[in-house]
């Protein structure tokens, strides 16, 4: 063989070996692009939550499992402590005691951050959120029916009418002071039989947890309530 026909053979060979290089450097390249799809799909399809997935599950601050009572609970216990703050911001300019004016104020601080609690169950377990002012409200929703006697019909106990809430409004000073203490006890009561009841009939953790703190806190405010009127 000629010195030309070798120089032509290596020149030959090195061509295929270069392209087999290139051609082995693109398979690596596509191997290595289908693992990255791969994990990207996986993360889609739940390896990780999505973002949407993740909002919506901080949307519920009561997460796990619960049952019906829990969810009457919160239906029940949003207008009970709604109107517990309207009867609290009728101290402002009538009440004349002290304490019935701290009492008031301490009540209006806890519950509302509770209606806002429970309606963020309700909303994370898909339920409905009752509307409008607790007086006079519409408490026909199915699954609202407690059972318990109350003033204003609406099942809930410890509920004052409309007629109560007028008479209030129009009270001032000393008088104020003794029918605040006495539909906020009644009040009360009822908010504590609700929240027993949810101790006793509820799955879910966290809505048990603030049935039990209805009941201390408002047992020991009935405590304070029961001894002003002994002085009034």
């Amino acid at each position: 063989m000629t010195a030309i026909k070798h120089g032509l053979r290596r020149r030959r060979i090195r061509r295929i070996a270069v392209a087999g290089i290139a051609a082995a450097a693109g398979l690596l390249l596509a191997a290595c692009g289908h693992s990255n799809d791969d994990r990207v799909s996986g993360t889609e399809h739940g390896a990780e939550p999505s973002k949407t997935a993740t909002k919506d599950a901080g949307a519920n601050t009561a997460p796990g499992a619960f049952n019906d009572a829990d969810v009457m609970f919160a239906q029940m216990m949003i207008p009970h402590h709604q109107q517990a703050v309207e009867m609290s911001e009728l101290a402002d300019g009538r009440a004349e005691d002290a304490e019935i004016k701290s009492l008031a104020a301490a009540i209006e601080k806890a519950q509302d951050p509770e209606i806002q609690k429970m309606t963020s169950w309700l909303k994370g377990w898909g339920k409905p959120v009752p509307g409008g002012s607790a007086t006079g409200m519409d408490h026909s929703m199915p699954g609202m029916d407690h059972g318990s006697a109350s003033k204003d019909g609406s099942g809930m106990s410890g509920m004052m009418s409309g007629k109560d809430m007028k008479n209030l409004t129009a009270a001032k000073g000393r008088d104020f002071d003794r029918k605040f203490a006495q539909m906020m006890i009644g009040h009360h009561n009822g908010a504590i039989e609700m929240a027993n009841d949810e101790r006793k009939k509820g799955r879910n953790a966290t809505a048990k947890k603030l049935a039990g703190d209805v009941v201390t806190n408002q047992s020991a405010e009935v405590g304070k309530l029961n001894k002003i009127l002994d002085r009034l």
